[in-house]
């Protein structure tokens, strides 16, 4: 897989307002003066300081670049990506980064000026932007895919949550590993065999969350959670997917759309819903009221991890973790007979706490 010209990463279609390009140029002069003070010497030569915008980027750079690289993540646990603007101190240590990890597909939609403007200088790379266009997802469940054409600032662009189909995210991999060994190339065979061990550890993951899938009764495999994050997840793991907001978390729920999805709860007997980490639960606390005002009782299915994961140092606060929690707590939840520890028997107790 070729490594994207920097000049090519992820150019958003819209223009880069003055206020954004002269902070970003001052800052620019003051990191560049940064470089030359104690911290940045004290650094072992050979180490690559990596930028990642959100964990589930961040993981997987730690998992490539073991002991070779050193990860700032800037989106951390339950914080919004969609929604999160970069601070200042978040644009200097994106300018004193060796290389510049980010998901795309405008998750970051807040940050895509700071991004594309610093990608002149130095590797940015948008993992998910090398993922073959026909396999990603259009925003509209309309049967289009991603490999349509946009308009200029049409909000019509693919859904960036590629990482809750694990085999789809694994591609990201080989990403991440081209652009560590170009940077680093003494390092280079160290991180393909990191690579190919991680890819064998995904590849075991995935099958175990559609071998649990496989578990829950077809009728009560539907997912219904705060926003539409979980696309992914259910083309991958065979559940049908609704989310109260649409794929940005800047969207609002309009009544009618509620309404609709207590009539859906109601007219499938659905038992369970799902709320997340980065979302707030309003709209899913007014679709149980709005059941429970129609006679039709739904609990809260758990806690899923959608566009940020677990606490930092926790298991489930790696990427693989944060799957097989969701993995775990919606197969249990929604009927299937799946271990409370889930696919290594790591999983905290509030997995094994969701109703089964």
């Amino acid at each position: 897989m070729a490594l994207v010209p920097n000049h090519q990463v992820n150019r958003p279609s819209r223009r880069i307002t003055a206020t954004a390009f002269l902070a970003v140029a001052a800052l620019i002069s003051g990191a560049t003066l940064g470089c030359r003070g104690g911290s940045q010497d004290a650094r072992e030569p050979s180490t690559v300081h990596v930028v990642a915008t959100v964990g589930m980027v961040a993981d997987l750079v730690r998992n490539v670049g073991g002991p070779h690289v050193r990860v700032t993540q800037i989106c951390g646990p339950g914080v919004d990506p969609h929604l999160y603007k970069p601070t200042r101190d978040d644009v200097q240590s994106i300018m004193q980064a060796d290389v510049v990890f980010y998901c795309g597909l405008f998750l970051e939609g807040k940050m895509t000026d700071t991004l594309a403007r610093v990608g002149e200088r130095k590797p940015v790379i948008a993992v998910a932007e090398a993922i073959p266009p026909a396999e990603l997802l259009a925003p509209e469940d309309d049967g289009a895919t991603g490999d349509e054409p946009t308009a200029a600032g049409s909000s019509r662009h693919p859904d960036p949550h590629v990482w809750n189909d694990v085999a789809l995210w694994s591609q990201c991999v080989d990403v991440i590993c081209e652009s560590l060994s170009e940077y680093a190339p003494q390092h280079a065979e160290d991180f393909q065999s990191r690579a190919q061990d991680y890819r064998r550890q995904l590849e075991e993951l995935h099958r175990w969350g559609v071998e649990s899938m496989g578990r829950v009764p077809e009728q009560s495999r539907l997912l219904v959670t705060s926003h539409d994050a979980f696309s992914y997840f259910g083309r991958a793991y065979g559940l049908e997917v609704m989310g109260v907001q649409g794929i940005s978390t800047e969207s609002e729920a309009g009544l009618q759309r509620i309404n609709a999805l207590v009539d859906t709860l109601i007219d499938r007997n659905v038992s369970a819903v799902f709320i997340e980490s980065s979302v707030s639960a309003k709209n899913i606390e007014a679709l149980i009221e709005g059941a429970q005002s129609k006679g039709h009782t739904v609990e809260i299915g758990g806690e899923l991890y959608s566009d940020a994961m677990g606490e930092a140092g926790s298991y489930e606060g790696t990427y693989i973790g944060m799957l097989d929690h969701n993995l775990t707590t919606a197969a249990r939840a929604l009927g299937g007979d799946v271990p409370a520890g889930g696919f290594q028997g790591k999983l905290r107790s509030r997995s094994a706490d969701a109703p089964h």
